[in-house]
Parts: C-alpha cells; structure tokens; sequence
C-alpha cells in the first residue's frame, strides 16, 4: 500500500488532502481511483489509513478512515555525520542510512575533503537530499523523514557533540576501542516519558581524518572508536556503524 508524507496543515479531523510531488505519483504513477486506500503520515505523531474519495488533477481528498501506530521508528535517535564524499555517494548514504532508522545527516567539511564545496548551490542540494531521504522513509515504511542539515564547518560539527547522549568519531587507526565496546551498556531503552537518546557518529572523507581532527573531536566530546580490522568506504562506514547500533540497542531483536 502506498504511503505519503503530507503536511500537518493538511490533515483535517476526518480527511486528509494530498498534493504537489505526491499527489502526481499518485494520480499519474500510480493510476489511483476513488475508493482506492493510502498511509498518510503528517512526520510528527499521525499516520493514518485514509480512502481516496475527489480526485482532481493537482491534488486528492481521502478520507480518514482508521488511525495507526506511529511505528517504525527506533527507539534511540542516531544522528549521521558524513564529511562531504565526491559524487553522489552522500544521496546513497541518505537513501540506505533512512532504511535503516537514522534520525538526521548532518553534512560536514574536514580537512581532507576533495569536494569543492559551492554554497550558492546548497539550497538545491538539500532539496535534493531531502526529497531522497523522504522517498526511503516511505519505501522503508518509517513514520517520520529524517532531516538532512546544511553542510557544516569542521568546527561547527565540533560543537554538535554537546547536542547528543554520545558521540562518536569513526577512525580506521584506532586500535583500541571498538563500536561495539564504545556502546555497551549505554544503549537501554529509555524510561517512559524519556527523551530517546541520541546518539551522533562522525564519518571521514575517502582520506579518512587526520589526527589533528581526531584530537580535537575527542576534545569537543567525542570518543573514537573502529569499525573492526578492515577499511571501509566512507558510504559503508555510515552503513555499518548505523546496523551496528540499532543491532546493540536491540532494534533488530534480541
């Protein structure tokens, strides 16, 4: 069954109104008729099984007819700090980071990114990024889309530690602890009526960090930590660091 991400404003006590982008997947792509039934999501606290009832060429009315679960979201809010890689390797650390259950990306320059970073063209890139983060939030069955950030200095990351439970930095040279020691026993489900934790992880460039960046990561806050005895990509490093906590938070069953 179809699922859409659609504005608060557009939901009412008994129906719910679908336009724009996904409004024409429904209607052109997707051939929807009246009587036909969608998951609506309003991205907050909403999801709801709606039936489509007025169809019109820019948009469609449904209306409401069972509320769901809000489900699909982890317990703990994994935030995904990826220093700008080259080509469209970000888009895929956005679109499989959303199937697995991240929370935010936060886009950063280090010192050894080859990208030539261009502002004036940032608010089309994050228009980009979001649209691929709320299309694998629909795919994966999520109930809230992940919020993709404007990309962030290196010393603006830095200050981002004081905003989690716990930070991580990723290093291929740490020797010593590893992800897995780094999280145990901090990962329990929360206390009802608790804020989730949060939990941020720092991803390097295709060149890694320099270990001036690692040092001053640690001095923000954060704690360095290995992805075990091989050297990962920077798109698989977001992957395996992201499975590896929702596995030892128990997301993925005990």
């Amino acid at each position: 069954m179809q699922r859409y991400f659609v504005p608060p404003e557009q939901f009412g006590p008994e129906s719910v109104r679908i336009t724009g982008d996904d409004a024409h997947h429904l209607l052109r792509v997707m051939r929807g008729q009246p009587g036909d039934k969608v998951i609506c999501s309003n991205g907050s606290d909403r999801v709801v099984l709606a039936e489509l009832q007025e169809l019109g060429k820019t948009e469609a009315q449904a209306l409401i007819v069972e509320e769901l679960p809000f489900a699909g979201e982890p317990a703990i809010e994994v935030w995904v700090a990826q220093s700008l890689p080259k080509g469209d390797k970000l888009e895929t650390v956005i679109q499989k980071g959303t199937e697995i259950g991240a929370a935010k990306f936060l886009p950063f320059l280090s010192e050894r990114t080859v990208v030539q970073y261009d502002a004036k063209k940032e608010a089309k890139k994050l228009e980009r990024w979001q649209k691929i983060a709320k299309e694998a939030a629909e795919q994966a069955h999520r109930s809230r889309v992940p919020v993709v950030d404007g990309t962030r200095t290196w010393k603006e990351l830095l200050k981002a530690a004081a905003e989690a439970d716990l930070a991580l930095i990723c290093y291929e040279k740490e020797n010593g602890l590893q992800l897995k020691q780094a999280l145990a026993g901090k990962l329990g489900q929360p206390a009802e009526g608790k804020k989730a934790l949060r939990v941020l992880f720092a991803i390097g460039p295709e060149g890694g960090f320099a270990e001036q960046e690692v040092e001053q990561a640690e001095e923000a806050g954060f704690r360095s930590v290995g992805l075990g005895a091989r050297i990962l990509r920077t798109e698989t490093a977001a992957m395996v660091a992201l499975a590896c906590l929702f596995y030892e938070s128990g997301e993925m069953g005990e």
